[in-house]
């Protein structure tokens, strides 16, 4: 969901108008290196008079050619839209900022006054978003409307362009900002949400599948409440709970002219799902689409939910897709729908996940219970450290409070963790994170060992080699603990890894998480060839066209499991999109 909307997005910048102005090289995959292999490219820049867009997504661009592409920029100050997603695919990390430094000077150079800058889908990381600092703090942003990138420092980058272009007489006026899949999580968008309530003119905020928990989503909830032309939030598969429900829920009662909602993935469970539907009653009047699917919401909360949209003369689409309604529940919220002459704006029930146990409502506010003492636990570190560096440090400047973190992050242990997994969290475990891993995971219950295998799984990052390496060694670790096992139920696990990746209909499942196949199927490729995952054997399972390439994925699976759990696979996986 939250990678299709991602996709959705990019597709949408990339169709951005501007008429016969425009010079395009999207998608043609050139491998530019140097001089020599932008000459035709360089020619046809230099002789376009009047060029205001430049597309240079879906290309790969070195060092020597960015410099040489830079120096034809340098003169075309009625540039306004660059479009440089996807460029640095293969590239070294440390090719990727002086590339930018130099496409960012020419703008500058040049005079440039830039309203369009998608850097989207270029996983350069902190260092490569040190390259266009400078650009994002100079007059050529000043005019800024949409923006897709992320991180701390590029928060900072924008708070200085909104100030300086402010004393200017012009203020930025960023309009949409694009952030998916970057792993922002709470300190990257606690320091957005900071830059976005300066900068107050902001019509459309995507930031789908980052990582982000209640505290960052309260920090944002705060800062949306300064831009009253909001339209479009889409914050699809973050982490709220009912406390970063409640708090968003509050934000949106200060706002008149948001359309689109979508906080589908976002646990905004039952209180925060009503707390939602009691700002819907009174406010919200232009509301258009409204996505809480996938929350743990329970039917008493989605009716609400839904009688809450009643009044709403523009509203198109409710989804409430794969909570917790049961049959009975789901059949209810049909007939109110149906009674308020709405039924056709509801959407499909089918992953309905049934009836929640009691277990599971203890389980619910277990959770919210640990949130609460994680923050106060970091809250209380964050006090003892600042008492023990004492008072003589004075602050260097405004726009180090964003780009600089105030103290080191605490290391996690392995449980914070696998509650709410990140990249960086598996990294900062450290070098015995597979042992720790594997120490924690009890793989006497087949469901537990699914579950953190899926986990794992899901912070895997195909262009990341440490990453990658660090979830490959740690899925090994637990593989090799559970199927050594003898008690272990390997096929119990095969079973249980199909129903939670949606691949198997079961009446009482609970899908892990529907972005994730994608991302397995890479894990397991890289699985196979780069791990000898106990006295195993390597199956070939899957072999499929897909359009412009050919994915051949293998698993290593022990000579225990049984061809028929294998055929179930194949045929399953030659479902995926």
């Amino acid at each position: 969901m939250a990678s299709d909307d991602v996709a959705n997005l990019a597709d949408s910048l990339a169709k951005t108008q501007v008429d016969e102005s425009e010079l395009s090289y999207k998608g043609q995959g050139l491998k530019l290196d140097n001089a020599q292999s932008v000459e035709k490219m360089v020619k046809a820049i230099e002789e376009f008079d009047g060029l205001r867009a430049l597309r240079l997504e879906g290309n790969t661009i070195g060092v020597e050619a960015a410099q040489t592409i830079a120096k034809a920029l340098q003169k075309k100050s009625d540039l306004q839209c660059c479009h440089w997603s996807d460029m640095f695919t293969g590239r070294l990390r440390a090719e990727i900022p002086p590339a930018l430094n130099s496409l960012g000077d020419a703008l500058i150079t040049a005079g440039a006054r830039l309203k369009v800058l998608d850097l989207s889908d270029n996983a350069f990381g902190p260092d490569g978003v040190k390259g266009i600092e400078k650009l994002l703090k100079s007059t050529a942003c000043h005019t800024l409307q949409e923006l897709g990138r992320h991180c701390c420092i590029l928060a900072a980058a924008l708070t200085v362009c909104h100030k300086e272009s402010s004393a200017l007489g012009a203020p930025l006026q960023l309009k949409v900002f694009i952030a998916g899949r970057n792993r922002l999580e709470n300190d990257g968008a606690t320091a957005l949400a900071q830059a976005f309530q300066l900068i107050g003119s902001l019509e459309e905020v995507h930031m789908p599948q980052n990582g982000i928990n209640h505290p960052g989503v309260t920090a944002l909830a705060t800062a949306m409440q300064h831009n009253p032309q909001l339209r479009v939030l889409n914050l699809n598969d973050n982490t709220f709970t009912k406390r970063g429900a409640i708090a968003m829920a509050e934000a949106l009662k200060h706002l008149r002219n948001v359309q689109v909602i979508n906080f589908g993935d976002c646990l905004v469970r039952s209180e925060g799902a009503s707390a939602i539907a009691e700002t819907l009653r009174e406010g919200l009047p232009i509301l258009k689409e409204l996505n809480l699917s996938f929350g743990e919401i329970t039917e008493e909360a989605a009716l609400e939910v839904a009688r809450s949209v009643q009044h709403k003369d523009q509203f198109e689409k409710l989804d409430l897709n794969g909570n917790s309604l049961g049959e009975e529940g789901c059949e209810n919220l049909r007939e109110v729908m149906e009674k308020m002459n709405m039924a056709d704006k509801l959407g499909s029930l089918s992953d309905d996940e049934g009836e929640p146990e009691e277990d599971d409502d203890e389980e619910e506010e277990d959770d919210d219970d640990d949130d609460d003492e994680d923050v106060e636990e970091e809250e209380e570190e964050e006090e003892e450290e600042e008492e023990e560096e004492g008072e003589g440090e004075e602050e260097k400047s405004e726009l180090n409070q964003f780009s600089t973190p105030p103290s080191a992050p605490r290391t996690p242990d392995v449980s914070t963790f696998l509650s709410f997994p990140s990249p960086d969290k598996l990294l900062r475990l450290g070098a015995k994170r597979s042992f720790l891993i594997q120490q924690q995971v009890d793989v006497s219950d087949v469901s537990k060992t699914v579950e953190a295998f899926l986990k794992i799984s899901s912070v895997y990052k195909e262009d990341d080699a440490e990453v990658k390496s660090a979830v490959l060694e740690s899925i090994d670790a637990v593989l090799c603990k559970a199927f050594l096992t003898p008690s272990f139920q390997g096929l119990s696990f095969m079973s249980s890894l199909l129903v939670m990746l949606g691949l198997l209909k079961v009446q009482t499942f609970s899908a892990f998480r529907p972005g994730l196949k994608t991302e397995l199927i890479c894990l397991l490729m890289d699985f196979t060839y780069s791990f000898s995952f106990c006295d195993a054997t390597r199956i070939l399972f899957l072999s499929k066209e897909n359009k412009n390439k050919i994915i051949c994925s293998s698993i290593l699976l022990p000579r225990i499991m049984s061809s028929t759990i294998l055929e179930s696979i194949t045929m399953h996986l030659h479902a995926f999109p």
